[in-house]
């Protein structure tokens, strides 16, 4: 007969990994849905590559175990792919100033990692109480420079800014008003990025909470100027977020 889920957190918490090799063996049982397993198998493979690295060079267990729920590492496994892929695009149409894709369609705008919500409040704060870009369009980010339509956070932008390219400045236009339009999109970084954090997060049951944040909110919460604490907590997703967006991502 199955546990209820409260049981098998006491089971977690008292089989609790005490050291990266054993938090190997949760990774390779960790499961994640809504996701091609094709892409699942591949992020499993790296992430226990990188446990593997971590371990071999005496990074110690408290330090990974932070940087896995904060979504470090993951970002930096996916952003070694996100160069690889951005090396082999062709006919992009993206260009400095040009911003359509920083015009935000729904009130969440897109999934974030922790520590991409803290560098992006980092490097935001300094311009709290200028105008943003809501004084260039209602539904644009926050981070968006109303004069220059630049990004003002563009070192630290999380990885669905990244990944995110176009081969048509007509399709980006359409899609900043709403209209479907084929010719952009996000390329495979960003599911891989957030694979990799649905495994963490089922590999650090009992060990560590990991959250996702909503883009829109963490850019709006400090460009109103509001310290680090209450935009993580306004920005919070519930814990299904993360699922529903990786089943949106593989068109479930």
């Amino acid at each position: 007969m199955p546990q209820p889920p409260r049981a098998r957190r006491r089971r977690a918490t008292k089989e609790n990994p005490r050291d990266t090799a054993a938090l190997v063996g949760r990774v390779e049982r960790a499961s994640v849905s809504g996701i091609r397993p094709e892409i699942a198998d591949r992020a499993r493979r790296m992430l226990i590559a990188w446990l593997r690295h971590a371990a071999s060079v005496g990074m110690p267990f408290s330090q990974v175990v932070r940087r896995l729920a904060s979504g470090e590492a993951a970002t930096q496994i996916a952003q070694i792919d996100l160069e690889d892929q951005a090396a082999r695009l062709e006919g992009i149409a993206c260009g400095a100033g040009c911003a359509f894709c920083c015009i935000l369609n729904g009130a969440d705008g897109g999934t974030i990692l922790e520590h991409e919500a803290q560098r992006m409040h980092a490097a935001l704060l300094p311009f709290a109480g200028s105008p943003d870009g809501r004084a260039a369009h209602p539904d644009a980010c926050a981070a968006l420079d109303p004069e220059t339509m630049r990004c003002r956070v563009y070192e630290d932008r999380p990885m669905i800014c990244r990944s995110y390219h176009s081969t048509s400045a007509e399709a980006c236009m359409k899609n900043a008003d709403g209209i479907p339009a084929a010719g952009t999109g996000v390329l495979g970084a960003q599911p891989l990025h957030l694979t990799l954090q649905a495994l963490v997060r089922d590999a650090l049951t009992g060990i560590a909470r990991s959250h996702t944040y909503s883009l829109v909110q963490v850019g709006r919460g400090t460009s109103d100027g509001l310290s680090e604490g209450p935009v993580l907590d306004a920005a919070r997703h519930p814990p299904r977020a993360l699922r529903d967006e990786l089943k949106r991502l593989a068109g479930r």
